[in-house]
Formats: C-alpha cells, structure tokens, sequence
C-alpha cells in the first residue's frame, strides 16, 4: 500500500496554500512535509516483511494452530483423578475442588463437583463432576459420574474425555 506524491501535486498545494492566505511553505518545510507524507503514505511499506513473508502455515496474527489431542490419561492418572473426585463428593461442598497429582507421571489436576445431586436408575444419590488434566503444557478435561455406595463413600460410575455439546 504505497502512494506516491507527484512533484507537481506538491506545487500545486504550495501554490494554493499560498493564494488562501495560509502561509507559504519554506524550503525547510516542504522537505519536513515530504517526508510526513511519505511516511503517511508509506506505513504499511515500513512494516517487516520477513515476518509476514514467513506465514506460510496458515497462521494468521497470533493465533498458533491447537496440537490435534491432548495425551490420553494413564489408568495411573485416571485412579487418582477417582480419588479425587470420590474424595471431594465425601466432603460435599457445593464450590469446592479437590487437586490431584500423579508424582509417577507428573500428571495433575483437579476435581470440581457440578450442579446438585440427583437420584440414580437404582436410586442412589449420584453427582456428575469435572475433573482437570494437566500433562506437561497439554491441558484436557474428563466428565465424569458417581453414585453414594455403602458407608458414605461415592463408587465412579464413568470418567472419560469431555466433549462438548
């Protein structure tokens, strides 16, 4: 996006700045006002182009394209997440989390109980949660289930990846 200004336009601005009483541009000037005008017209030219020429990958701005899965869960990860999620139901708590972390595999999380509890097909009283996974700089989620079993403790009815609906 370049324009350019014609020697001529310049003397014809010069001519009628001069004729409507505004005062004439000096030498001095008419260099400073080419080099406004060819800074104004010439702005898009200054920008870098080796980092927009670069952009070969369909990238745009700084919006970097989502690794296409995150790293499944181990059955490691996955019995401290039940853990956690049976930990957290025990205690009740409609705003708490429980955290969870995996020292074998570094992985981590935590458990957040949602909405109230319901009764089950076998009417038990059962919650659903949500349960953070962390893995390095992947980032994932898993939805899962439980009902109350025998001495207050919740038995995991499911756990697995969350999708959006």
């Amino acid at each position: 996006m370049r324009a350019f200004v014609s020697e001529n336009a310049l003397l014809a601005l010069y001519r009628i700045w001069g004729r409507v009483g505004l005062s004439p541009i000096r030498p001095a000037g008419t260099v400073a006002t080419l080099i406004l005008i060819g800074i104004g017209a010439g702005g898009c030219s200054l920008l870098r182009t080796d980092a927009i020429a670069g952009m070969d990958d369909g990238v745009t701005g700084s919006i970097r394209p989502t690794r296409a899965s995150a790293p499944a869960p181990t059955e490691s990860d996955l019995a401290y997440a039940r853990n956690a999620a049976s930990d957290v139901l025990t205690k009740g708590g409609k705003d708490y989390s429980q955290p969870w972390e995996n020292p074998e595999t570094g992985a981590r999380g935590s458990v957040t109980p949602l909405a109230n509890a319901y009764a089950g097909e076998d009417g038990r009283t059962c919650r659903d949660f949500l349960a953070s996974y962390v893995n390095g700089t992947t980032e994932s989620w898993l939805q899962g289930a439980a009902c109350k079993a025998g001495q207050g403790r919740w038995e995991i009815h499911t756990l697995k990846p969350w999708r959006r609906s």
